[in-house]
């Protein structure tokens, strides 16, 4: 099976982002594990499949697979690749459109300066739908990790993040601490783990360790999420300018019960084909 791709990133967090309309894909596992290789393969955190959605539902239909080659419900950073992709491939020529995923539907809006501003949805606090095993609902919680007590905001953005606060996000415990939270058995799906440095109630730098990728350079439902987490706990003002180690983000949220806003870039590296 020969495969054309586009290799795309967002603030560093990369995809390969394949047509599924105009050509036939059925990825297993494994195929998605080769994709995603950086020896062996083409080298990414995610693989984004673009497919056809019922049109009086969406535009298109968006599937995330991360480098294990897992499925997954949302990634923001990718979103805004895909409503790029869209428009340079000829499948689009909207600047807004409505694309379902696996946890429901998402607008990105392509702007006159190229950067992607998307409706994010309704962030979910109630733990059992994020899942995460608590008695009530709470502005932080109290988990376990390695023998010490973390205090965590946790949050689904269609996605399920923990997000920690920290002193610095240079000397956080990234590498150690994000795979034992990721793996937490509080956390029946696993977790996005994110570490955050409140700079001030306008601007946090944030760190994500991703749920089957590890580490990455920008996490948008990440981002979106400490936002959230920061807000609920009385850290941080509407607008909030995200510093990730590729870039940043602008975030908005009102509130409980509000729709979160993301604004980014989205950015074409090459494409290929791939033999499969």
């Amino acid at each position: 099976m020969e495969l054309t791709f586009t290799k795309m990133h967002g603030l560093g967090n990369d995809f390969v982002v394949i047509d599924a309309i105009n050509q036939s894909v059925s990825l297993s596992t494994d195929q998605i594990k080769f994709l995603a290789d950086r020896r062996f393969g083409i080298g990414c955190d995610q693989v984004l499949l673009v497919e056809s959605a019922n049109q009086n539902e969406a535009d298109f239909r968006y599937r995330i697979f991360n480098a294990d080659g897992g499925e997954v419900e949302q990634c923001g950073n990718g979103v805004r690749c895909f409503a790029v992709f869209v428009r340079q491939q000829g499948l689009s020529s909207k600047d807004l459109i409505r694309v379902i995923t696996k946890s429901g539907i998402v607008e990105p809006e392509v702007q006159a300066n190229g950067e992607v501003r998307v409706n994010m949805g309704v962030p979910v606090l109630e733990p059992s739908k994020v899942p995460f095993e608590a008695t009530s609902q709470d502005s932080l919680y109290t988990l376990d990790v390695a023998g010490a007590h973390l205090n965590l905001g946790v949050v689904s953005m269609g996605n399920p993040h923990a997000v920690l606060q920290v002193e610095n996000v240079d000397t956080a415990q990234v590498s150690t601490l994000g795979p034992q939270i990721e793996s937490h058995p509080r956390f029946p799906q696993r977790v996005n783990a994110g570490f955050m440095q409140v700079v001030r109630p306008e601007h946090i730098r944030l760190r994500v360790f991703e749920r089957g990728s590890g580490e990455t350079l920008a996490c948008g439902t990440g981002a979106c999420a400490a936002v959230v987490a920061g807000r609920v706990q009385g850290l941080l003002a509407e607008t909030v300018t995200v510093s990730l180690p590729g870039g940043d983000l602008e975030i908005q949220w009102q509130g409980e019960g509000q729709n979160v806003w993301m604004t980014g870039p989205a950015t074409t590296v090459f494409e290929g084909r791939i033999e499969l």
